[in-house]
């Protein structure tokens, strides 16, 4: 499944010649998964009121083709690329219009918090939704 995450670079999301710190592409992505995890079902918020489950990060990756200035409008879309027992990898593209301007990936561990962290096993019906076919649901 595919989401579309949207936003619009803020001033504050820009350096002194005005072109986005590379920090906010990281911020975006870690914005990304988690519009991503709502619109499956599973809102980080809710998962870990509920049941104590978190997604940490345990490595990013970006690169970047060209930059983003204050105003650009942006899309972020999100795919889940890979699952394993307890962890999956999400790969995000940032489009100005149809125009690729970086794009990266999260590799993050269904976790509980309930006592000591520890990643469990992804639940199969949230595996279920990741693995849906090419379906685009927009934010």
């Amino acid at each position: 499944m595919k989401n579309n995450y949207e936003f619009k670079v803020r001033w504050g999301d820009t350096d002194a010649a005005g072109i986005v710190f590379y920090p906010n592409f990281y911020k975006w992505m870690d914005e990304a998964t988690h519009e991503y995890l709502s619109a499956i079902g599973y809102p980080s918020s809710k998962l870990f009121q509920e049941q104590q489950i978190g997604c940490p990060i345990l490595e990013a990756n970006c690169q970047f083709k060209q930059p983003l200035l204050f105003e650009d409008s942006v899309r972020v879309k999100s795919t889940v690329q890979e699952i394993q027992n307890k962890v999956f990898k999400i790969s995000h593209v940032f489009l100005r219009g149809e125009k690729e301007i970086a794009k990266g990936y999260e590799v993050r561990a269904w976790t509980s918090f309930k006592e000591k962290p520890k990643a469990q096993p992804i639940p199969e019906e949230v595996r279920a939704k990741m693995l849906q076919p090419d379906q685009t649901v927009e934010v």
